[in-house]
């Protein structure tokens, strides 16, 4: 009998490399229980997104780094980028399994990937994204961070804004049901989460595939109601042209209903937003903006825009400029102008890159400019939900630098407002 001992080699779980928007974010969670449930070990799923063309570049150089980092990994790519473009992705010599958007989300696809199905693993799974007609709900534990957690309410897009290739990765529209998505905010309540944001591809839209078709508004309201421990509740990026009376109301009248709204407007010029192919006019927004402001005068409106998208003048730039003021936007979301292959603004004249960069950047600092006067205007008595040490965000979603030592991420807690970090961008505070 031999007196040396052997050690089996140590086969990590799962990683899931997460790029993109918040929905990936979720998906990923998923994915995550869905492999560790397989018995996936030493694999590397990557869930791209497919916003931009940068986006794309960006998930190509993510698995190429991976590989070198990973050499004997089981490699998997999966969704926007994987979805629209699985001959690219399968054509790397680093990936092993590329994995649809459809896909991504059945249990019985991972089990195929570790070997547990009869049927086997094929190297490319993508389907007709567009063919999918409803979003299971899945219950998901937690996250990889505890500050929030994020419940999936909607999935895919009827719209085809020109700049867009979004809706033939994510399909058509479609929405869980309110008493699977209550269901889930309770669940993650139950396991301490203070904070849950509602999110989804175009949540404006959630319900008209549902019986009775519900609004966004009224499953807000659900939500609230039926959950009544949950301290926080956030929705992510609207169409705003779309929010719907109880959506009103409840920004009105529910104080756990958080006074933050980011809004997808994209430009600022009228001229732009036809050629974008957008449901709402320069006028509209504001308009929007006011009444919410009137409704909850302590509401923070954060924005997303894309700089130098094809055929715009300078005069045409200066109004999306000038929406900032008019709309009084806090945070804004600056996208520079990318042609995505298959959109129709790829088709249209384009901007030099420098150009587009140019404006970009100008756009940007008109954003740090209002958030820096926006936050110098603050003082006072708040509460922060703890992202992580030393930083926490107040309901208005502002950036706050405390002392949190010994407070866990996901906790609210008492603060007070006592001035600015050096550039501006961020308050500073005191636990109370």
């Amino acid at each position: 009998m031999s007196d040396q001992m052997h050690i089996e080699p140590v086969h990590p779980a799962p990683t899931v490399i997460t790029l993109g928007c918040r929905l990936n974010g979720y998906e990923s969670e998923v994915m995550r229980a869905h492999a560790a449930a397989a018995g996936l070990t030493d694999t590397v799923i990557v869930n791209t997104c497919a916003v931009t063309a940068e986006a794309v570049r960006q998930a190509t150089q993510t698995i190429r780094r991976l590989r070198r980092e990973r050499p004997l990994a089981k490699i998997i790519v999966t969704g926007c980028a994987a979805q629209i473009e699985p001959e690219r992705f399968a054509g790397l010599a680093e990936v092993d399994h590329v994995v649809g958007n459809g896909e991504k989300m059945r249990a019985r696809t991972f089990a195929g990937l570790a070997g547990l199905s009869t049927q086997g693993a094929a190297r490319v799974q993508v389907n007709d994204i567009m063919s999918v007609r409803e979003t299971a709900p899945h219950m998901v534990d937690g996250f990889a961070t505890m500050a929030r957690a994020y419940v999936q309410i909607q999935n895919g897009c009827d719209h085809r804004c020109t700049f867009c290739i979004i809706p033939f990765g994510r399909g058509p529209s479609r929405s869980v049901a309110a008493g699977e998505v209550v269901a889930q905010v309770r669940h993650l309540v139950e396991r301490g989460y203070n904070e849950i944001v509602l999110t989804g591809v175009d949540i404006t839209s959630y319900g008209g595939d549902l019986p009775g078709q519900p609004s966004l508004g009224r499953l807000v309201g659900q939500v609230l109601k039926h959950v009544p421990e949950l301290q926080r509740l956030r929705i992510s990026s609207i169409d705003q042209v779309e929010a719907d009376p109880h959506l009103m109301r409840a920004v009105a009248e529910e104080p756990r209903f958080m006074p933050h709204l980011h809004l997808s407007l994209q430009s600022g010029d009228d001229m732009i937003l036809k050629r974008m192919k957008r449901r709402h006019q320069r006028a509209d927004a504001v308009r929007f903006c006011e009444e919410v402001r009137r409704l909850r005068p302590d509401i923070v409106f954060g924005a997303d825009f894309i700089a130098g998208f094809p055929t715009e003048t300078e005069d045409m730039f200066a109004r999306s400029l000038d929406i900032v003021d008019d709309c009084g936007l806090t945070f804004l979301h600056v996208f520079p102008f990318s042609a995505r292959a298959g959109t129709p603004a790829a088709r249209m004249p384009q901007f030099a890159k420098a150009e587009i960069k140019v404006r970009a950047a100008r756009l940007r600092a008109k954003g740090d400019a209002a958030l820096s006067a926006h936050l110098a205007k603050q003082s006072g008595a708040t509460s922060i939900l703890i992202e992580q040490n030393g930083l926490g965000r107040t309901p208005q979603f502002e950036p706050m630098v405390a002392d949190t030592v010994g407070t866990a991420p996901g906790a609210i807690v008492a603060a007070r407002i006592t001035g600015t970090t050096g550039d501006g961008h961020q308050l500073t505070g005191a636990l109370s």
